[in-house]
């Protein structure tokens, strides 16, 4: 394997690139082929790392689709009902826009996890690390409810340990909450092609605006690395520009 060289990998991170694979996805590729090489260096199958010098594809354009306060509202209102499974997705939602975590992260909830009263939850991040995130007081009557009436319900054998369960009482999938979170957003008449993560996204997006440092917004995404948590300043700041185009008479 010491035949191969950066030129080659270079090569073929550009070979990805005209097959239309995306930033992301070619900085993932490169880190694949770091690894391997790194692998194969402990093995002593090559002198070096070939790929080490290469900085990964970034991408500068994305930016996370957000939602706005109101829509938020709508999609909230959506699931304001006394039906069983509406009292559930409605806590589902203002659990996931209180406290911002990943749907994956949502899902695995576990009752232990939540303090209703402290109002904190603890949740298993990326890395396998654990943080507490703070709840909110509607977060935690809705959750409250939920809890009272619909699981009550669900959990037949009261023996599963998941917060969020299914009609069935087993716990509920990330691909059937994102059914659930597209269902909502066509009730509510949002046009916006969104996902759970577009929860995560206006939660983090909506406290920058609203003050919060970055830090602490950090510390709640559970984010490794600030510069993670720097996209949603970028997001603040097109949206403000775009305040003050709409608005401002000379914009």
């Amino acid at each position: 394997m010491d035949h191969i060289t950066a030129m080659d990998v270079i090569e073929h991170l550009a070979g990805l690139k005209e097959r239309g694979l995306s930033p992301r996805s070619r900085a993932r590729a490169l880190s694949a082929v770091k690894m391997f090489h790194r692998f194969l260096m402990v093995e002593n199958h090559c002198p070096n790392n070939p790929a080490v010098i290469i900085e990964a594809p970034r991408s500068l354009n994305r930016l996370p689709d957000i939602l706005s306060g109101r829509e938020v509202e709508l999609l909230l209102d959506s699931a304001r009902s006394a039906d069983l499974n509406d009292l559930r997705d409605l806590a589902m939602l203002e659990v996931l826009y209180a406290t911002g975590l990943r749907v994956s992260e949502l899902v695995a909830l576990k009752l232990r996890d939540v303090n209703l009263d402290a109002g904190y939850l603890l949740t298993m991040g990326k890395g396998e690390k654990e943080r507490l995130v703070p709840l909110g007081e509607t977060a935690r009557l809705a959750t409250a409810e939920y809890l009272r009436s619909a699981r009550v319900k669900a959990d037949r054998k009261g023996d599963c340990e998941i917060l969020f369960i299914s009609r069935l009482g087993d716990g509920m999938t990330r691909q059937a909450f994102w059914n659930i979170i597209k269902k909502r957003a066509a009730a509510a008449g949002i046009r916006k092609s969104i996902s759970p993560h577009s929860l995560r996204h206006s939660f983090a997006t909506h406290l920058l605006e609203n003050g919060a440092d970055l830090r602490s917004v950090q510390i709640m995404l559970g984010h490794a690395d600030l510069s993670s948590t720097q996209i949603y300043t970028h997001v603040t700041r097109e949206r403000l520009k775009q305040l003050h185009q709409d608005i401002h008479p000379r914009g």
